[in-house]
């Protein structure tokens, strides 16, 4: 037991840290305030020029706010996800994109493994971690790559509600790695056109949609399939 309770004051004192980093450190404080206000802006643009305005630090910055969005679950990680094809290209904004999600994906899963129900509840939300529940309820060891193939299934919540499960860890990342990509793709596909106009951004939302179409089709097919054989 001794392992999980230094692990758990770990986690405790880095958040302490980053709060009296928050009060304290202007820098940080303006990278925090600057980052919340894009986010809740909704703004993509504001998003890149923020990231832009690091220069040759812009990638560490993104891969930064990817982390803080993965444990702060309401914001949105598209926008990053939109900005890095913009300023890095399809290829490489996807792979900075994909690699933090990861990144996040691992460090909510631990969280939630080492800190309890109680502080994931308070982090997501007690409605948004139930709904997750019962997607769990219902696929079982399945329900990471589904949820993760599913663009409308909240990211963060599914990683917090994984660390409170049996599943093993390895199993989780190569999950969330696999289900992430498709979306990783078109997002980073669809970023890349948006400075192309109008007409490529409603280009790129009808392609997501289809692809949201075709994966939840195919979802329902796979069910119906594993229904009859058992």
């Amino acid at each position: 037991m001794k392992p999980i309770w230094y692990a758990r004051a770990l986690v405790v004192a880095a958040f302490i840290a980053l709060l009296l980093a928050w009060w304290w450190i202007p820098s940080v404080n303006l990278f925090i305030h600057n980052s919340l206000g894009a986010f809740l802006a909704l703004d993509q643009q504001g998003i890149e020029r923020f990231i832009h305005s690091y220069g040759s630090q812009a990638a560490v910055v993104s891969f930064l706010l990817m982390i803080f969005q993965a444990i702060a679950a309401p914001l949105p990680a598209f926008l990053i996800t939109f900005a890095n094809a913009s300023l890095f290209g399809a290829f490489w904004g996807g792979v900075l994109s994909w690699s933090s999600a990861m990144v996040g994906a691992a460090l909510c899963f631990y969280i939630a493994r080492l800190m309890g129900r109680g502080v994931v509840e308070k982090l997501t939300g007690k409605t948004v971690l139930k709904s997750v529940d019962g997607f769990f309820d219902r696929y079982g060891k399945h329900t990471i790559l589904i949820c993760r193939l599913l663009p409308f299934v909240p990211f963060d919540p599914v990683s917090y509600a994984a660390g409170l499960t049996s599943i093993r860890f390895r199993h989780f990342l190569l999950a969330t790695g696999l289900g992430q990509l498709p979306a990783t793709i078109v997002y980073s596909w669809v970023g890349s056109l948006l400075t192309g106009g109008t007409f490529w951004l409603v280009t790129g939302l009808f392609i997501l949609f289809a692809l949201t179409i075709v994966i939840f089709v195919a979802k329902t097919f796979y069910h119906e399939r594993q229904k009859r054989k058992s």
